[in-house]
C-alpha cells in the first residue's frame, strides 16, 4: 500500500525551497517575455506578429507535455522528472541567451517548454510527498503567493533589465534559481512511496496526448485570431477525431495518462471544472482590462500598469489565510465564497466610467484578487489530495493542464470579442460581463462540492 507522509522535518522546508524555486523560474519566464517581445522583434529583424512565437512555442510545448511527464513521474519518480526538467530548463535558458537567430531562439524556447513541462507537471505531487495532507494547505498557499508575486513582478523586472542591460539577462537570471533548485533537490527531494500496484508507461498514450492537446490549443488560438476557414474547420475535425481515439485508449488501460479514473471521484472532477472556469474568467478580465481602461476610461499605459497591481497583491495576502482555513473549513465553502467575492469584484469593474478616481478602480481590482486568493489554494489542495498517493502525478498534471486550458480559452475569447465589437473598449466590457457569468458558474459548482467529503479534513480525522 502507498504510504502518505504524516510528519514534518527541518529538511521538509528546505526541500520545498527547491520546488518553489523551480516554480518561480517557470512563472517568471512566462510573464517576463511579453515585455521583451518588441526588443526581440527588432534584434532578430522579424515582424511583431512573428515574434509572438517566442511566447507561443513555450506555451504550446508546455500544454502538449504536461500530462505525459506527470505519467512518467508516476512510473519513474517525481524527483527524477523534476531534476531532469530543471537541468533542461537551465540549459535552454543559456541557449536562449546565446541565440544568434530567431530560429535558434524559438528552438531554445521549445526546449525550455520541455523543461517547464517536467517541473510544472509534478510540482504539487512533490509537495504532497514532502508535507502531510493536513498541512498541505499552508505550503500550497506559499505556492500561490510565489506564483502571484512572480507573475505580477515579471513585467517590471523585464522592463528594468531591458532599461539597463542586454535582453540576454532575462534568460541568464534563470540559471542561479535553477542551480539552487538542482542542488537542494538532488540532496533532499523524496522518492516516490512504494506501491504494490505495478506501473508501466503507455508510449502510445503519451504521443496521442501531445498531438491532441497540441492540435487543440493551436486550433483555438488560430480560430480566435483568424476566424473560420476551410483549413481550420478540417483541423478542428482532425482534433476531434484524435481526441476520440485518445479518450477511448485511456478508457482501456488500467492507469491512464489522461486521468479518466480520477474523474470518477466527484470532488476531483468538480474541482477541475471549477479550475478551468475560474482561470477562463480570470484571463478574460486580466487580458481585456487594459483595453477597457485605456480606450473606455482614458487611462495612460502607466496608470493601467499601476492599477493591475492590487489584484495579485490581494491574492498574495489572502492565499496564506485560505491555506490555513482549509484545515477547518470545507474547500467547497471557501471556494464558493471566493468566487462570489470575485464575481462582485468583476461586477463593480463593469460599472466604471470615465473620470473615476484611481482609488475607486484600485479597490475593485483588490476585491477580485481577494476572491481568487480564497478560491485557488483550497481548490488546488483538493485536486491534489483527492487522488490516491500513487496517482499524485496524474492529479498534478491535470491541475496544470486545467490552468493552461482555462488561460488559453480566456485569451482566445478576448481575441474573439475584441474582433466582434466596434471598439476595443466595448470588447473589453463584453469580456468583463462574460467573466462575471463564468465566475458565478464556478461559485455555484464550488458550493455543490460541499456534499462531498473534504479529502484534507478526512485524512486529518483519520490520522
Amino acid at each position: 500500500m502507498s504510504i502518505e507522509k504524516n510528519s514534518i522535518t527541518p529538511h521538509s522546508y528546505l526541500a520545498v525551497i527547491a520546488v518553489l524555486a523551480a516554480i518561480m523560474m517557470g512563472v517568471l519566464d512566462g510573464t517576463i517575455m511579453n515585455v521583451a517581445l518588441p526588443t526581440l522583434s527588432k534584434e532578430f529583424g522579424v515582424t511583431p506578429s512573428d515574434s509572438i512565437w517566442v511566447v507561443n512555442a513555450y506555451q504550446l510545448v508546455l500544454t502538449m507535455l504536461l500530462l505525459g511527464f506527470a505519467a512518467i513521474g508516476d512510473v519513474f519518480g517525481y524527483r527524477r522528472v523534476f531534476l531532469f526538467g530543471v537541468s533542461v530548463f537551465v540549459t535552454a535558458s543559456a541557449l536562449c541567451a546565446m541565440s544568434t537567430s530567431f530560429e535558434m531562439m524559438v528552438a531554445s524556447r521549445v526546449l525550455q517548454g520541455i523543461g517547464g513541462a517536467c517541473t510544472m507537471s509534478i510540482n504539487t505531487a512533490l509537495l504532497r510527498l514532502i508535507f502531510p495532507s493536513n498541512r498541505l494547505g499552508r505550503v500550497m498557499a506559499a505556492n500561490a503567493v510565489i506564483v502571484a508575486v512572480t507573475a505580477a513582478s515579471g513585467p517590471a523586472i523585464g522592463g528594468a533589465i531591458l532599461s539597463v542591460g542586454h535582453w540576454s539577462w532575462i534568460f541568464l537570471m534563470n540559471i542561479p534559481l535553477g542551480l539552487l533548485a538542482l542542488t537542494i533537490g538532488w540532496k533532499l527531494l523524496p522518492h516516490n512511496p512504494s506501491s504494490k500496484v505495478p506501473r508501466t508507461l503507455d508510449g502510445g498514450s503519451v504521443v496521442l496526448n501531445a498531438v491532441f492537446f497540441g492540435l487543440l490549443i493551436y486550433t483555438i488560438e488560430q480560430m480566435s485570431h483568424n476566424g473560420f476557414s476551410t483549413l481550420l474547420v478540417l483541423q478542428a475535425v482532425v482534433t476531434i477525431l484524435v481526441g476520440v481515439v485518445y479518450v477511448r485508449r485511456q478508457l482501456q488501460i488500467p492507469i491512464p495518462i489522461l486521468p479518466v479514473d480520477l474523474f470518477r471521484i466527484p470532488i476531483f472532477s468538480l474541482s477541475i471544472g471549477c479550475s478551468i472556469t475560474c482561470f477562463t474568467a480570470q484571463m478574460l478580465a486580466l487580458v481585456s482590462l487594459p483595453f477597457f481602461m485605456q480606450h473606455s476610461l482614458g487611462l495612460s499605459v502607466a496608470e493601467t500598469g499601476l492599477l493591475m497591481t492590487p489584484w495579485p497583491l490581494a491574492t498574495t495576502l489572502t492565499a496564506p489565510l485560505a491555506g490555513r482555513l482549509i484545515e477547518r473549513v470545507h474547500p467547497g465553502i471557501l471556494g464558493g465564497i471566493g468566487m462570489c467575492i470575485f464575481t462582485i469584484g468583476l461586477l463593480t469593474l463593469t460599472s466604471l466610467g470615465e473620470g473615476t478616481s484611481l482609488w475607486n478602480m484600485g479597490w475593485r481590482m483588490a476585491v477580485c484578487g481577494i476572491g481568487i486568493g480564497l478560491f485557488q489554494t483550497p481548490n488546488n489542495v483538493t485536486i491534489t489530495t483527492s487522488a490516491p498517493i500513487n496517482r499524485s502525478g496524474g492529479a498534478s498534471g491535470m491541475l496544470g493542464t486545467a490552468r493552461v486550458l482555462g488561460q488559453t480559452l480566456g485569451t482566445a475569447l478576448v481575441a474573439v470579442f475584441l474582433h466582434l465589437m466596434t471598439t476595443p473598449g466595448e470588447g473589453g466590457k463584453v469580456c468583463l460581463w462574460v467573466a462575471v457569468f463564468l465566475a458565478a458558474v464556478a461559485g455555484v459548482v464550488s458550493f455543490i462540492r460541499v456534499k462531498e467529503h473534504s479529502p484534507v479534513q478526512l485524512r486529518k480525522k483519520n490520522s
